[in-house]
């Protein structure tokens, strides 16, 4: 798939590539949703919208993919530096999630907003692995920039499980949190990542966000490598159902 457009980042200095999929024969305004992993991830995202709208499920949507034009393991990749909240010796780039989240709220949502016709009420961002680590990173920010989100086999483990600190410290200064959250993960995932998705639904049952409708769904005989379909499928669909 060819992007759309390519944004330079002010914030991160990096290139972006945009890539776009707008609803067909609909004027807008259109909700808006952002895909993590645009080089990779986003065509599995628009297959998944697709059968979803196909089907009734959901309401028409503008996707976006954000990539690097480049793959998971090309220098050019920057997922290690600008999904993650904390620096960690595993990645040396690391910790650069605050900057990145600054230009897809900023630079990169003010272009959009000027190509295309957004509903600003109507704001999603989706992942899978660590770019839905980045994913509960934009949730627990105040204020809210987003207000729907996808979060497919999260990646809580990195830097010791510190999302599961952030969120505590987020409930901490403030327990109000008006969004929609669809967490999921393949049966066949590994331990970890089951495990740690088991850890983030405790607490968020032990200490409840007010205004946070959640929903759960663990996909049998789905790995970490081929839930992406019914995951992206049924993430948007909770989302964003047709009315």
């Amino acid at each position: 798939m060819k992007p759309a457009f390519k944004l330079t980042s002010p914030e991160t200095g990096t290139e972006y590539f945009l890539y776009v999929e707008e609803p067909k024969d609909l004027p807008g305004p259109w909700p808006v949703v952002f895909f993590m992993d645009g080089d990779d991830q986003f065509s599995a995202g628009v297959a998944a919208y697709q059968q979803a709208l196909d089907l009734g499920m959901v309401a028409p949507l503008l996707l976006v993919g954000v990539g690097y034009g480049a793959s998971y393991s090309k220098k050019a990749n920057k997922r290690g530096r600008d999904y993650t909240p904390t620096a960690h010796s595993d990645e040396p780039t690391s910790g650069g999630a605050a900057t990145f989240y600054q230009f897809v709220t900023g630079t990169l949502w003010n272009e959009l907003s000027q190509r295309y016709p957004i509903d600003p009420k109507q704001r999603g961002i989706a992942g899978h692995s660590l770019g839905s680590l980045f994913v509960l990173y934009a949730l627990l920010q105040e204020p809210l920039f987003f207000t729907h989100y996808l979060a497919s086999a999260p990646s809580i483990w990195w830097d010791n499980r510190g999302i599961l600190k952030i969120a505590a410290a987020r409930y901490a200064t403030k327990s109000e949190l008006s969004a929609k959250l669809f967490l999921s993960v393949g049966e066949k995932d590994s331990e970890s990542m089951t495990g740690d998705l088991s850890l983030l639904e405790q607490q968020l049952t032990a200490n409840p966000f007010h205004g946070l409708d959640v929903a759960t769904r663990l996909f049998a005989r789905r790995t970490h490598f081929n839930v992406l379909p019914e995951a992206f499928e049924a993430g948007l669909s909770f989302l964003f159902g047709a009315k």
